[in-house]
């Protein structure tokens, strides 16, 4: 018996709403928009030193996960692999989130796939560096 595209759809909908529910966090709701919103504000203080927007608006910021034990993980990247600060703004950001009220811990891994390109910036960003 084969599945119709119906089924098909069905069983990824089950699928997917039980990865959700896996991951769901035990940490209250209300906390975790608070954790969030702070988060993302500490990612906005740190700045790529060439470009004259933060890391986050540039969109360098690829991934933050909030664990349970309320460690983050981010993943990030670089405008470019030969960045001068390659070395120096992982640390940057995870100074800027450990001082975040809450945070237990904070990894940040550089990643470079996707490649950072300019059609990830906000607006904003992109007023700042005057491309808009």
């Amino acid at each position: 018996m084969t599945d119709t595209p119906q089924d098909t759809e069905q069983k990824d909908e089950r699928t997917a709403h039980q990865e959700m529910e896996a991951k769901t966090s035990s940490i209250p709701q209300e906390e975790l928009v608070r954790l969030t919103d702070d988060i993302v504000s500490a990612l906005k203080t740190v700045y790529d030193p060439e470009i004259p927007a933060d890391i986050y608006e540039l969109g360098l910021i690829y991934k933050v996960d909030i664990e349970d034990d309320r460690s983050v993980k981010i993943d990030m990247t670089l405008t470019a692999p030969g960045c001068p600060v390659a070395g120096e703004m992982p640390g940057w950001v995870q100074n800027a989130v450990s001082t975040v009220e809450g945070v237990s811990d904070v990894e940040v891994t550089m990643v470079f796939d996707p490649p950072w390109t300019p059609d990830r910036m906000s607006e904003e960003a992109q007023f700042a560096v005057g491309w808009y």
